[in-house]
């Protein structure tokens, strides 16, 4: 028995895979706050999120698609990683997720 594969295109993934944690926040429609206050104190670029999800807040270093969860002590890039993160998704679950957000 044969199983029909189908796969993402790569413009998407390329795209996903670009975007910052607060594009993918936006497009998702999730709430976050910039802390103004924040120094940072490796790359100039990198800023500080609170992110208000499932009733609490996660805060997040993002220098561009690069993002770190400073209380779970775990990081990525673009979208999608965040997107798993966030969520708890599987790579598809997320690329799915995403695709109804964003065009190509």
């Amino acid at each position: 028995m044969s199983r029909s594969r189908r796969s993402f295109s790569p413009d998407l993934l390329d795209k996903l895979r670009a975007m910052t944690p607060q594009e993918t926040l936006d497009s998702l429609g999730i709430y976050w706050k910039r802390d103004p206050d924040f120094v940072p104190v490796k790359n100039a670029r990198t800023v500080r999120l609170y992110v208000s999800i499932d009733g609490g807040v996660i805060e997040l270093l993002a220098t561009g698609p690069k993002w770190y969860d400073t209380r779970m002590d775990k990081g990525g890039g673009g979208a999608i990683d965040l997107a798993m993160h966030l969520f708890r998704l599987d790579f598809v679950q997320a690329v799915k997720r995403l695709s109804d957000t964003v065009s190509v």
